[in-house]
């Protein structure tokens, strides 16, 4: 067994080097049934809700994800939507940038972090009930869908290296 000359860069929160790699497969042309009930569930859970309040949880799930595609994709889309470039930016500190987020939307994003980064192993009634005040059941559900299909995007664009620079 040889000894290596040079350590290996140890990044335990992103799993490697910050070097840019590339694209490691075409899921979607590898998995075709896969991508049409993915785009079927985005639809789903897209009819009839906000779509400004999506882009914002949308971007905020890719963060703490940290797919690049998908907050390519999103900022890009919001924009388009209208959204203003200084909520985007804040969008990362939404807690202290509070008077730039509706209630509604503060309640929405707090619920995003929470069913995203489950930590400890579940959602904080705290938190999924301060979502429930601002949203009746249905619109809730539907927040829910919402948070779980863009998390299930970006373990695919994470996964498989999906490159920012396509969107």
């Amino acid at each position: 067994m040889t000894t290596p000359t040079t350590t290996p860069t140890n990044n335990a929160t992103h799993g490697g080097s910050h070097d840019h790699h590339a694209p490691r497969m075409s899921f979607f042309t590898a998995a075709p049934e896969i991508y049409q009930a993915m785009v079927a569930l985005d639809r789903s859970v897209s009819k009839g809700f906000d779509p400004a309040l999506a882009e914002l949880v949308k971007i905020r799930a890719s963060q703490l994800n940290h797919c690049a595609f998908c907050l390519a994709m999103h900022t890009r889309d919001a924009r388009k939507g209208g959204e203003s470039e200084q909520r985007i930016y804040l969008l990362s500190a939404w807690e202290e940038a509070g008077a730039f987020f509706t209630p509604r939307e503060q309640a929405a994003l707090a619920l995003t972090e929470a069913v995203t980064v489950i930590t400890d192993g579940f959602v904080p009634d705290a938190v999924y009930q301060r979502a429930a005040d601002h949203f009746d059941e249905a619109e809730l559900a539907q927040l829910i869908g919402l948070i779980f299909t863009i998390n299930a995007w970006n373990r695919i664009a994470v996964t498989t290296r999906m490159d920012p620079a396509s969107v």
